[in-house]
């Protein structure tokens, strides 16, 4: 059957993440979360909810077709994974971290003989084989940063958003080995096989990911600057001019980058503009 299986956490943070853009790109999504696989009302594919630390191996030997998971599970557990795009959500870091009060680390070379707690402990692996250090790994499943506080561990490897878990167990974050956010891991014979299915998702990800990185514009314009304020709103080919009732005015409605808005805001006043609106965007086809 020519459908398209997608595994998805299926629980925590990804899980919402996930089902929240999907659900953006129209998917018609209907589920317990006692469903372990459930079926797409509207598009040919079926969403598979699996633990975390079990996607890669499932989009690696094909029962899945692709998975959403975070950059840094692929490094662990399956590096040789094709990803095909990042999705700017579950944006954190892989880091090392030791005890505030220490008085001997000085870069990564201070590691040399020390005992490291994680839960990533094939990336860790990895980073001091980098560096040539040789240190004890200890693995851990959860609460890796409680390790130095109770004499497991010198200093931990372990996953860093904020640093409030840190800060509150008395450690500081010294090293980043890795920044990751949630990307999408794709078997390579379901890439070839499915390609036009795995290709009109892609499409959908990438308009919904235009659309939460740009705004719309609206404004009145004074009809002998409509030329300069096009100029910068670059975005789309053309503007949208629509006159006023009252002469010498228009109405212009175009696009703008989110990042663009609060440097661009004051050179439109300056032309004239009034009554600037800016409104979110669902989607955004290109």
């Amino acid at each position: 059957m020519n459908e398209l299986n997608i595994a998805v956490q299926k629980k925590g943070r990804m899980y919402d993440d996930c089902i929240g853009l999907l659900k953006k790109c129209g998917f018609s999504i209907h589920n317990s979360r006692d469903q372990l696989k459930i079926k797409v009302r509207n598009f040919d594919a079926n969403l598979l909810f699996l633990r975390n630390s079990d996607i890669p191996k499932y989009v690696a030997n094909g029962v899945a077709d692709m998975g959403f998971l975070g950059q840094n599970t692929i490094k662990e557990k399956a590096p040789e994974l094709k990803t095909i795009m990042d999705l700017g959500f579950q944006k954190c870091r892989l880091s090392i971290a030791v005890p505030k009060d220490n008085n001997w680390y000085n870069g990564v070379k201070s590691l040399e003989g020390r005992k490291i707690a994680t839960s990533y402990p094939n990336s860790l692996q990895s980073f001091l084989d980098e560096h040539n250090v040789k240190a004890e790994i200890h693995f851990i499943q959860g609460s890796v940063e409680i390790a130095p506080n109770i004499g497991l561990a010198d200093a931990i490897c372990d996953l860093v958003e904020s640093g409030s878990t840190l800060f509150k167990n008395g450690l500081e974050e010294k090293d980043v080995m890795l920044f990751s956010e949630a990307t999408i891991a794709v078997n390579e014979t379901a890439l070839l096989k499915k390609r036009e299915l795995i290709d009109e998702l892609v499409f959908r990800i990438q308009s919904v990911q235009k659309a939460q990185s740009h705004k719309y514009i609206l404004m009145n314009v004074p009809n002998d600057k409509i030329q300069e304020v096009s100029n910068i709103l670059p975005v789309l080919k053309s503007p949208t001019v629509l006159p006023l009732v009252e002469e010498g005015w228009s109405s212009l409605h175009s696009v703008i980058s989110e990042n663009d808005f609060w440097s661009v805001i004051s050179e439109l006043k300056k032309l004239g503009a009034q009554g600037i609106i800016v409104t979110p965007i669902e989607k955004m086809v290109m």
